[in-house]
């Protein structure tokens, strides 16, 4: 059996990582040891970040929901806390599209929420 030399799947595996790295400056968009380094640190920060994305959301939204809130005379914590004792299943990220996009819906919730805490 003629033995196989490794040629073509190495180029092949180099050009995948190189084509990884496409828009890296210097080193890292051509040279393939440090572009697989490159590539490699990106898919750790990719995976990280994917979870840190849920977090600034969900800070975001507590954000907007409070300045809402305090618009109409409340905590963003009493706010909440009224909603649950109302009896309305809202979540944060429909509650921030509320105060950003209907004010006078997100009042109409205020009043129901302050009215379950008297």
């Amino acid at each position: 059996m003629s033995r196989v030399k490794g040629g073509a799947s190495a180029h092949a595996r180099h050009r995948k990582v190189i084509k990884a790295a496409k828009g890296y400056r210097g080193a890292r968009k051509n040279l393939f040891g440090t572009a697989n380094q490159a590539v490699e640190k990106a898919a750790q920060y990719a995976y990280r970040d994917r979870k840190v994305r849920k977090r600034q959301f969900r800070r975001l939204w507590i954000s907007r929901i409070n300045a809402a809130a305090r618009l109409n005379g409340m905590t963003y914590a009493t706010f909440m806390n009224g909603l649950s004792r109302a009896g309305i299943d809202v979540d944060r990220k429909v509650l921030s599209d509320i105060a950003a996009q209907e004010p006078a819906a997100f009042t109409e919730l205020a009043k129901q929420a302050e009215a379950a805490l008297s």
